[in-house]
């Protein structure tokens, strides 16, 4: 994955408020992901057109914390949801 990398929650897979929990779940065939406030504001900003050096600058300036730390955690974060099959990458 680079900067330039692309992600995309693939058909059949989005998020989801679970009223019950008062969480954000990512809903995917047969699995759900509860995420923490770090996974859903990240996701949030995961609209198929926004690279990941995008969406780590908007959470960097959002947050004010710095924008490499922000990148690495991002990339990583997505980086689990791909190899677990809930987040396709494209690479541009």
């Amino acid at each position: 994955m680079t900067p330039a990398t692309i992600p995309l929650l693939p058909r059949g897979v989005r998020t989801h408020h679970d009223r019950v929990r008062d969480t954000e779940v990512l809903l995917g065939p047969e699995r759900a992901l509860m995420l923490d406030e770090i996974g859903a504001a990240i996701l949030a900003e995961v609209d198929g057109k926004r690279s990941v050096a995008e969406i780590s600058a908007l959470l960097a300036a959002r947050y004010g914390a710095p924008l490499d730390a922000v990148q690495d955690d991002v990339a990583e974060f997505l980086g689990d949801l791909a190899d677990k099959r809930l987040l396709d990458m494209i690479n541009a």
